[in-house]
C-alpha cells in the first residue's frame, strides 16, 4: 500500500519516526488512531497527494515508529510529545506551516499541536472526537461500554499490557471489530499491517501509556489551556461518523466551541473508521477545506 510515496525515518531525542511522504502542493500532516498506523490514509492519500504535499507518520508507541519506555508521570506519551513529533517531521520535510488532518489518537496529538505550536497549524480538521477532558468528565454508561478500551488500557501495568501482549491480533480485533461496521470496512492488507505493528515489542505497553498519559498529563495539559484562557484560533472542521459513538454520547460542535473560535462542522456516513469507511466523502470535505490549488 502507498507505494507511491516515499518511506522516511528520522529521530527526535532518540525516538525514532517512520512515515512516508510525498505529492505537490500545500503541505498537509496526516495523523492516526488507535489501534492503526499511518496505513489508515491508503484509500485518501493518493488521492490528496494530487493536491497536496502528504506527509503521513506513526505515532510514537505505533507502527513503525519508536516505542519509549514508560516514565512515572507518562511524559514520553503526551500528547505534548507527540505533537514535537509532528512539528519535527514537518520541519525535517521543510514545512514550517501546514494543514493537519488527523484521526482518533492522532486528533489528539493534532489539538495539543494546535494549542502548542499555533504559529505552525494554518488549519485542523479532526476526525470523530470530542476534546479529551471534556469526553472523561462528561462520560456516560453508554460512552464507557462503547470505549470500554479507554479504562481498560489505564489500570496498572502489568495487566494490560499481559493481555495484549498475548495475542495482539485478538486485541486489534476486537477493537475494530466492535465498532458500527465490523471488520468489513477494513482492507485485508491493512487489517494485516495493523495487527504486523501491534506484535511488536513494545506495542502492548505503549499503548497503555498512550491512554494513561491522556488520563493524567494530558488532562492537566488541557485543564491549563482553560485556566489561561488558551483557545484555537485557526479554521477548525470536525466531521463525526453517523454511526458512531461520538455523535451520540457527546454535542461535539458544542464542546469544541468551547475551546477554539472558528468551528465548522457534521457528520459523515459511516462509524468511527472515517478514512477507511467513508474516503471519498473525506476527500471531498479536505479538499474544500484545505483550499486545494487546481492541478496545472
Amino acid at each position: 500500500m502507498l507505494d507511491s510515496f516515499s518511506s522516511f525515518d528520522l529521530s527526535r531525542d532518540g525516538v525514532r519516526l517512520h512515515g512516508k511522504a510525498g505529492g505537490r502542493g500545500a503541505p498537509l500532516l496526516l495523523l492516526h488512531g488507535h489501534p492503526q498506523t499511518h496505513a489508515i490514509w491508503h484509500r485518501v492519500a493518493p488521492l490528496l497527494a494530487e493536491r497536496f504535499n502528504v506527509v503521513m507518520m506513526d505515532l510514537r508507541g505505533y507502527g513503525d515508529s519508536g516505542r519509549p519506555e514508560a516514565d512515572e508521570g507518562h511524559v514520553r506519551y503526551s500528547k505534548r510529545e507527540m505533537a514535537l513529533d509532528a512539528l519535527s517531521v514537518m520541519r525535517a520535510h521543510g514545512f514550517e506551516r501546514f494543514g493537519v488532518l488527523a484521526h482518533d489518537r492522532g486528533a489528539r496529538v493534532a489539538h495539543r499541536l494546535a494549542v502548542d505550536h499555533p504559529q505552525a497549524v494554518e488549519r485542523m480538521m479532526l476526525l470523530d472526537i470530542a476534546p479529551t477532558l471534556a469526553m472523561y468528565e462528561n462520560t456516560t454508561e453508554a460512552f464507557a461500554r462503547a470505549y470500554w478500551h479507554w479504562f481498560f488500557l489505564i489500570q496498572p501495568p502489568p495487566l494490560p499490557e499481559a493481555l495484549i501482549a498475548s495475542d495482539p491480533a485478538r486485541y486489534v480485533r476486537s477493537v475494530m471489530g466492535s465498532r458500527h461496521a465490523g471488520l468489513g470496512p477494513f482492507a485485508p492488507e491493512a487489517l494485516a499491517e495493523y495487527e504486523r505493528c501491534a506484535a511488536i515489542d513494545g506495542t502492548a505497553r505503549a499503548i497503555c501509556e498512550d491512554y494513561r498519559a491522556s488520563a493524567t498529563i494530558d488532562l492537566e495539559h488541557d485543564r491549563a489551556d482553560i485556566l489561561a484562557g488558551r483557545t484555537l484560533d485557526m479554521p477548525l472542521r470536525v466531521l463525526w461518523g453517523a454511526h458512531g459513538v461520538v455523535g451520540r454520547c457527546f454535542d461535539v460542535l458544542a464542546l469544541w466551541r468551547e475551546r477554539a473560535q472558528d468551528v465548522t462542522g457534521g457528520t459523515l456516513p459511516c462509524g468511527h473508521y472515517i478514512p477507511e469507511e467513508a474516503p471519498a466523502e473525506l476527500v471531498a470535505e479536505a479538499l474544500s477545506f484545505f483550499n486545494a490549488t487546481p492541478k496545472d
